[in-house]
């Protein structure tokens, strides 16, 4: 593999701006009389394998626009071009353009906004002949020149002394591994909540609870279970349960824990905009933060990795790298997050990427984790985000497996995986880690269900 480039084309008008109207720019043929405008657009190569390549698109303008359509040459022959972020895109020949998917057409004046990204077989090369809303970005082809380096993150209090992210920091993906700070590999363990929706009680939202999680029970991570489809959830009232997976990611940082941010659907490729929104929103204002960890897509059903999966995560993934450069994701595979092997043979370009594993040990195992172990095989790094050790349905019949959950506890501590358990609530599911009478606040000793005492066990 080359290694990755990064270029900026960048084309300046030496006219000005008469008129900007809703998603168009009118030049005008100034001798200088006004001020100079321009537009510059980044093209970024962020993975090239030979034979294809992948890049991010970025646009800023000297006067605000409200929708955009770009288009270019590109100075090598391409193919199969798949873009994201868009509403539509064509490749004639070496002519591309590609237009706004609405959420993402207004550019402030001076602002600079990564807009969209993409993948291509083929050499990546440069681009030439730039158009922004049909009018050239300066004469003949601009200039390419190195863009600038990323900044750091603004400087964030530091986690309590004592916590699981005071002693690991910052997360990477080391290899197959997850690595901390200090590039020692790290296991993190914790519980997953309820569906937000669908909590008894806000359990999830109760930074007491989770404190004395952290103190009584061990846990290094705690996620978030961000109910999107259902009725009542988060495509019903956005507003509402964003500001409560923010509550969840305030307190996780109170509390030095790491906290994963899960868009729990099963259905996300439907909704791509939506979530685009969701994480480039939170990332933005979130992303600073050491103990963030990204979940773009809890359970795909059995759907394409490929053809459906891939091209959503990597719609989303362009999202939040746009904001947040090296947080961990953690990417859904299909058939509720069991074909990690599949997704080793297709990966996602990009770094600090991990795959979704999800396993319930009455009905997943030893052909589960032979499949696990041929996507470790193929260098993938995965993360067990959701597990019970009961049937596939959460114990609807209030079962448990103890020993082949053990055998599976031991299988993710031989390969370093991190795991987060299911999932804190009441109920006569074997999978609701809590009794009837549960305080909000934590306290749960005398209060534990189901497969509750194994996980605790587990977790310490």
């Amino acid at each position: 593999m080359r290694a990755t480039r990064r270029r900026k084309l960048t084309a300046i008008i030496g006219a000005a701006v008469a008129a900007l109207s809703a998603g168009a720019i009118t030049v005008a043929a100034s001798q200088g009389a006004n001020a100079a405008a321009g537009c510059d657009v980044g093209y970024e190569v962020v993975s090239d394998w030979g034979s294809g390549f992948q890049a991010n698109v970025s646009i800023t303008t000297d006067q605000r626009i409200d929708g955009w359509t770009v288009e270019w040459d590109f100075t090598s022959a391409v193919s199969g071009i798949s873009a994201w972020n868009v509403s539509k895109s064509s490749l004639s020949g070496r002519h591309f353009t590609a237009t706004d998917a609405g959420w993402n057409g207004p550019i402030g004046a001076g602002q600079t906004r990564e807009v969209f990204g993409f993948t291509a077989d083929g050499d990546s090369g440069d681009i030439t002949n730039l158009k922004l809303n049909g009018v050239a970005c300066g004469e003949g082809g601009g200039e390419q020149t190195t863009g600038p380096e990323p900044t750091d993150p603004e400087p964030t209090d530091p986690a309590p002394a004592g916590t699981p992210v005071e002693e690991h920091g910052k997360l990477h993906v080391c290899g197959t591994q997850m690595c901390d700070e200090s590039n020692a590999p790290v296991q993190l363990k914790g519980v997953s909540s309820m569906w937000l929706h669908w909590q008894t009680q806000p359990y999830a939202q109760n930074r007491s609870a989770l404190e004395w999680m952290r103190d009584n029970w061990g846990i290094d991570v705690f996620r978030v279970a961000m109910g999107v489809e259902p009725e009542g959830a988060y495509l019903s009232d956005p507003a509402r349960w964003k500001a409560e997976v923010e509550t969840v990611i305030d307190n996780a940082a109170a509390a030095g824990v790491y906290v994963i941010v899960d868009f729990h659907a099963h259905a996300a490729h439907q909704h791509t905009s939506e979530a685009v929104a969701f994480f480039s929103d939170l990332a933005a204002r979130y992303g600073d933060l050491p103990n963030i960890i990204w979940e773009p897509y809890n359970e795909p059903e059995q759907v394409s990795w490929s053809g459906t999966v891939k091209p959503y995560h990597q719609a989303v993934v362009a999202a939040i790298r746009a904001e947040d450069p090296d947080n961990i994701i953690v990417l859904g595979t299909p058939t509720w997050s069991q074909d990690v092997d599949v997704a080793a043979g297709d990966p996602v370009s990009g770094t600090n990427l991990m795959y979704t594993l999800h396993f319930y040990s009455c009905t997943h195992q030893q052909w589960n984790r032979d499949k696990a172990d041929a996507a470790i095989d193929a260098g993938l790094a995965l993360f067990v985000t959701e597990w019970g050790a009961s049937a596939a349905d959460g114990g609807l019949d209030g079962r448990l497996c103890l020993d082949e959950a053990q055998t599976w506890i031991d299988w993710m501590a031989a390969n370093g995986i991190s795991w987060t358990a299911w999932k804190l609530d009441v109920g006569p599911d074997s999978t609701n880690l809590l009794a009837s009478g549960a305080p909000l606040t934590g306290g749960w000793t005398n209060y534990l269900h189901g497969h509750a005492p194994f996980v605790i066990e587990n977790l310490q």
